[in-house]
Order: C-alpha cells, then structure tokens, then sequence
C-alpha cells in the first residue's frame, strides 16, 4: 500500500519569469495563482479554465490539473509539489 506521504501536496517549489525560485505553502500558491489570473485577459486562459466562474475555482484547478500557466510571450509561471521533510 503506498504512503499517503507520497501523494500530500503541502509544499511547492515555484518558478517564475526574472525571479529566485520561492518554497510557498499551498495556500501562498493559491493567492498567487488567484492575483495572476485576475491580471489576465480572460481570453488568454486555456478553455479548461475558462469554464470556472470564480478565480479561486480557477486557481484551485490549476494546482490539481496542471503545473504551469502561460502569463505572456517569454514569461513563464511553473510550480511543482515538493516534499521538505523526510
């Protein structure tokens, strides 16, 4: 039986264009999904996301489907679960 460990996703690493790499809590990576998809024409979201009213769905959705948001030509916003402790 595998280790729930193995599947919780507490903590993410986060890289984003002219940035240091951030550590942010699931929460931090909600807000801050949550902050870019309102400065985004909403045209310029992938139509999986575009289905969701609320930008907190959207931002919810986004950390369960995918690990990258297009934000504009030559930028790029990625995140990846980690685990910080053994």
């Amino acid at each position: 039986m595998p280790n729930l460990l193995m599947y919780q996703q507490d903590h993410f690493l986060v890289l984003e264009t002219n940035q240091t790499e951030q550590f942010l809590t699931l929460s931090e990576l909600l807000e801050k999904l949550e902050n870019v998809l309102q400065q985004l024409p909403f045209d310029d979201l992938p139509p999986d996301v575009q289905k969701l009213k609320l930008v907190s769905e959207q931002a919810q959705y986004l950390v369960d489907s995918s690990c990258d948001l297009d934000v504009g030509p030559g930028k790029y916003l990625q995140w990846y679960a980690v685990r910080l402790e053994k």
